[in-house]
């Protein structure tokens, strides 16, 4: 009897001990767990922190290389597509009108290849894109009146001809207002198309009218040089 009970109360001892080291090593287990997961959380907030500025970086890298050109405040994407064609930003150029050389629009000019020389532009067939930026407000009469000058002195004043297509697509320029666009594409071998922002038009013309009319702002008596220059690819001023 004395030895069962001294066997029981070692049996006692024992199993306490081993229940107190349980109860140690289940503190400590619960100890490195809260830390674990502490760990964990870091990592994710890291994680999503890394992950929000990644985004943002990207975001921004492909907002700035969306664009290719700015001038003053008017951005120009790198490139368009016109009837399939891809077509790329050749160069802008500020319009100004008047001896105070006030802002009228900023222009754009996309062609399938760039190049710098006017008269190969004009004397190819080729789809492009002339994009006016308003940056002032303009009256349709006004800008109607610009391209009459315009086209009077692209053909030397033998207008006759094409009279009717000159009064199409003035019959398409409204109002114009800053921040409007109206954009002048041609498609290779078909005519001019006269779209006022969003708004797309049927072609007017063939390809003899879109030189012509291309030639405007690159022949020989653009509205001004500063102008024509930009639209060959150099400084927009």
């Amino acid at each position: 009897m004395v030895q069962a009970q001294r066997f029981g109360d070692a049996s006692s001892g024992f199993t306490g001990k081993i229940l107190l080291e349980l109860f140690k090593i289940k503190i400590k287990t619960s100890k490195i767990q809260d830390r674990f997961m502490l760990l964990i959380k870091s990592i994710l907030r890291c994680g999503r922190l890394f992950t929000a500025t990644a985004l943002v970086l990207a975001s921004s890298f492909v907002g700035a290389s969306a664009f290719a050109a700015t001038c003053p405040d008017v951005k120009f994407p790198a490139k368009v597509v016109v009837a399939e064609t891809d077509l790329m930003l050749n160069g802008i150029g500020l319009r100004k009108a008047t001896f105070f050389s006030v802002k009228v629009y900023v222009a754009g000019l996309y062609l399938p290849q760039i190049s710098g020389d006017a008269e190969q532009i004009l004397t190819t067939d080729q789809s492009w894109q002339l994009v006016l930026h308003f940056v002032r407000d303009i009256d349709s009469e006004d800008i109607q009146d610009a391209l009459a000058e315009g086209f009077e002195n692209a053909t030397d004043g033998k207008v006759e001809a094409m009279r009717s297509e000159i009064e199409a697509i003035n019959a398409l320029v409204p109002d114009l207002k800053v921040g409007d666009r109206l954009t002048f594409n041609h498609e290779a071998g078909k005519g001019i198309s006269v779209n006022f922002n969003d708004l797309s038009n049927s072609a007017i013309g063939g390809a003899d009218l879109a030189a012509i009319l291309l030639s405007i702002w690159l022949g020989e008596d653009p509205p001004n040089d500063d102008l024509k220059t930009g639209l060959l690819g150099g400084k927009c001023e």
